[in-house]
């Protein structure tokens, strides 16, 4: 029984007034969440992982897709699901809602968890802050894995929470089903699992478990640990030594532990509030938020949470387990973290913990608030509206009115109308991506040089790539790649090349010629902050 249907057993007279306001309140938000999350989805290009996922997922097959996906940093299931939701559209809109989607059904999934173990007005807390905070937004409506990953993993956690209350092996199965699709969503489920495991195991031990519901546990288990040999057999060994794992190792330094240059303890603590300060999009309430978190761990330990755990038997018994539960992610990714295994700090990396950051913060406002529903809710609302306006968002991002959808339609249209039919465009790794989404994408991956440039036909153009080594061409580095490419592509000196640059961090355009003299009269056409396109000749004889 929930602190909601408790409440209203005690007060007959309130019964029907609770009953109406409450789900027409959360109700209410997860619609704003829903509307807030397509209106973020719509009117944008797409980022370089947005359009290397569809370029992946964009094959004839369902095996090719499959193949594709195992050059990318992640499990298959997105790109196998893009595969076949790509004959509904491929409008920038189409192709994120599933995440727009699986977003808002993670909201509702938190909500329905988080109100059975600490009642009504954590949930509503909790509901706000997930619906509203800019991480959880910005997640929700990306071509990403991400929000895939929330919903299956808060679904398996609140599957789990009803298997062992009702000692369900329905549920338990239904459980590892949601917790196997995660796993193939996103490898920090994987985490997830090990610390799912660990509180699962622990409250089997307080429950009256049948045989049936202890060895569907124990089978499903042993699917977990045959289904992860098969991701590291087929993907993640792959992965190691691959140019996108040396690119997120260089990406995501600070979020490993060096034992040269880091210390374990200040690196633990660190990183935390790095992870705290990454959910709200703000530095300053997310360091207040992780001291509000560990208070609420604090509490659940103490036995001191909300009126479940005050008239179950088993109350404290059950908030410790919960306390436990809520603190492991934390420390599992954290040695993973000190084991060089995965990152651990302020990136969406560690998405899979924010929920379980959420709920100590939701029972910390409700227990500073006296459970007093309308003041918690305001002093939730306070902080979404405090992180959204003056939060800053996590790098590498854009700007929505430099990411508008009509600056990266002048940007082709400028190419078609300039660029002549059989003429060279060089790009770095990142633009590749968006110029083949946006132009050509049925092209093939192209060839390499030996210089490690790769090239290949896109509509009716050429088109000359820089590796996974160069994502982003630097005015620093621009001089040395334009050498070096012509060499080994086969140009003339008089040759036209147009350069066209789009992304994250594409400042060639306005950099070049402060840094180059010899580029000094460039003339580049931008589109907005994050596309640029001019014209440079070839000086150099090719080989």
């Amino acid at each position: 029984m929930t602190a909601l249907e408790i409440a209203m057993s005690e007060n007959p007279g309130k019964r029907s007034g609770a009953q109406t306001i409450y789900p027409l309140f959360t109700s209410s938000i997860l619609l704003l969440a829903f509307l807030l999350r397509l209106w973020k989805a719509s009117g944008t290009f797409l980022n370089l992982d947005e359009a290397m996922h569809f370029l992946a997922a964009n094959k004839p097959s369902l095996s090719e897709a499959y193949q594709a996906s195992l050059g990318l940093a992640h499990p298959p299931l997105l790109i196998l699901l893009l595969n076949v939701w790509r004959k509904l559209g491929t409008s920038e809109l189409v192709l994120r809602l599933p995440s727009v989607f699986a977003g808002t059904i993670f909201c509702w999934i938190f909500l329905k968890w988080l109100t059975r173990v600490l009642g009504p007005v954590c949930g509503c807390v909790g509901l706000i802050l997930i619906a509203f905070l800019p991480p959880f937004v910005e997640l929700s409506s990306e071509i990403r894995q991400y929000a895939l990953l929330l919903c299956f993993t808060m679904a398996a956690t609140y599957i789990l929470e009803l298997a062992l209350d009702e000692t369900s092996t329905g549920n338990m199965v239904l459980f590892f089903v949601l917790l196997y699709l995660s796993m193939l969503t996103h490898f920090s489920a994987l985490l997830f699992a090990g610390a799912a495991a660990a509180y699962s195991a622990w409250r089997l031990t307080g429950v009256r478990a049948g045989h049936h519901l202890i060895g569907t546990w124990i089978a499903g288990q042993v699917g977990c640990a045959g289904l992860f040999t098969y991701l590291y057999l087929t993907h993640i060994t792959k992965l190691k030594n691959s140019p996108a794992a040396k690119h997120m190792g260089v990406l995501l330094g600070n979020s490993y532990f060096h034992p040269a240059r880091d210390h374990v303890v200040p690196f633990a603590f660190a990183r935390t509030f790095g992870v705290f300060q990454y959910i709200f999009g703000q530095l300053a309430i997310g360091d207040i938020a992780a001291i509000m978190f560990l208070g609420g761990i604090g509490l659940l330990l103490r036995g001191k949470g909300t009126e479940r755990l005050k008239i179950e038997d088993d109350g404290i018994y059950f908030s410790r387990q919960l306390a436990v539960f809520l603190i492991l992610p934390f420390v599992i990714t954290c040695v993973a973290a000190m084991a060089d295994l995965y990152p651990y700090g302020g990136t969406r990396h560690s998405a899979f913990m924010m929920p379980f950051a959420v709920t100590g913060i939701s029972l910390a406002i409700a227990r500073l608030t006296r459970q007093r529903l309308v003041t918690a809710v305001g002093a939730s609302i306070f902080i979404v509206v405090v992180c959204q306006i003056f939060g800053t968002p996590h790098r590498p991002y854009m700007h929505r009115a430099d990411q508008r959808r009509p600056n990266m339609t002048q940007a082709i249209d400028a190419i078609r109308r300039q660029v002549s039919p059989g003429g060279t465009i060089f790009v770095d790794f990142q633009t590749n991506f968006l110029l083949r989404f946006y132009l050509c994408p049925d092209a093939g991956p192209g060839v390499f040089s030996t210089a490690g440039f790769r090239e290949y036909s896109c509509d009716s153009y050429r088109v000359i790539s820089t590796s996974s080594d160069t994502s982003v061409l630097t005015a620093d580095i621009f001089a040395q790649q334009w050498v070096a490419m012509q060499a080994v592509s086969n140009l003339k000196p008089g040759d036209p090349i147009w350069i066209f640059q789009a992304g994250w961090d594409t400042t060639l355009a306005r950099d070049l010629p402060k840094t180059v003299p010899q580029f000094n009269d460039l003339n580049p056409q931008s589109f907005g902050l994050n596309i640029s396109l001019f014209k440079l000749i070839a000086k150099v004889s090719g080989s």
